[in-house]
């Protein structure tokens, strides 16, 4: 199943006999969550969810967005009206990030039938609400393992082995500024590939066709075992979304650079090559 649905495809299934969940994933890095943005208007019948407390574990050892608990992530998604079966919409602002993350964690825990709103919120041309849902309570019961998972020994192993794509914006990977972790460089042997090439200037995806070749000329072929790291897990998920559409099946280094440089023992490269 294609992993980003067009609002007038959503809308489309809305109005038909099995209507979408709908989840409000808005967040900004380092700025207040979503909610107050999502009670000032959101897409009819969307359901918010935080992606701080409900799509992460407590930051620690393992970063700064680790793996929510399993059954945490399950009671929050039947809150929100999740099933088993039960088409799955998610969005948010525009940059696609949260969203992505939403869309990869239900993924990894079993759900078949997730997909992305194509450019979010800065994408519906309709009305907004106030109104907030309540929904009936749904029955899906995570199953994780259905997405690679990478930790960081299984990261540099295939940083050596097969291809590791750093996510972040290439000053970051380079180690010209770190804003945010204790240290900027990145994984030996990762190849830099910002998620923010793979999206247009109004943030919907690029045509498959046009990510293929973006990830083909930087190593991604059907020989080849991809992996993807970023921050923390969010804009990496983006970026295996991206290469979903690009027709490659990519692991998750969910700790990312935030679990990896929180490590001292860890080594770190710096500048525009790999190595």
């Amino acid at each position: 199943m294609k992993p980003i649905i067009t609002v007038s495809e959503y809308l489309s299934e809305a109005a038909g006999p099995r209507p979408p969940v709908l989840l409000d994933i808005r967040w900004q890095l380092g700025g207040p969550n979503g909610r107050a943005d999502y009670e000032a208007g959101h897409l009819p019948g969307a359901v918010y969810v935080d992606l701080d407390s409900e799509l992460a574990g407590p930051a620690g050892s393992g970063g700064r967005h680790p793996l929510p608990d399993p059954e945490a992530f399950g009671a929050v998604m039947r809150r929100a009206g999740v099933g088993r079966e039960t088409p799955v919409v998610v969005y948010d602002g525009g940059q696609g990030w949260a969203a992505a993350r939403a869309w990869w964690l239900l993924r990894w825990t079993g759900h078949r039938d997730v997909r992305v709103l194509d450019g979010g919120l800065a994408a519906w041309t309709g009305d907004l609400t106030t109104e907030v849902p309540r929904p009936a309570e749904g029955d899906f019961r995570p199953e994780p393992g259905a997405l690679g998972l990478l930790d960081a020994d299984g990261a540099a192993a295939l940083a050596r082995s097969g291809l590791l794509l750093d996510a972040r914006a290439a000053e970051r990977y380079r180690g010209d500024v770190e804003p945010i972790d204790r240290v900027g460089g990145h994984i030996p042997g990762a190849v830099s590939a910002p998620t923010t090439q793979n999206v247009a200037e109004d943030g919907r995806f690029l045509p498959g066709g046009s990510l293929a070749s973006r990830f083909s000329a930087l190593g991604a072929d059907d020989a080849t075992e991809v992996g993807v790291y970023c921050g923390s897990g969010v804009s990496g998920a983006h970026e295996v979304l991206a290469l979903e559409l690009a027709g490659h099946r990519a692991a998750l280094y969910a700790g990312s650079w935030s679990e990896w440089s929180s490590d001292e023992s860890r080594p770190v490269a710096t500048g525009p090559d790999p190595s």
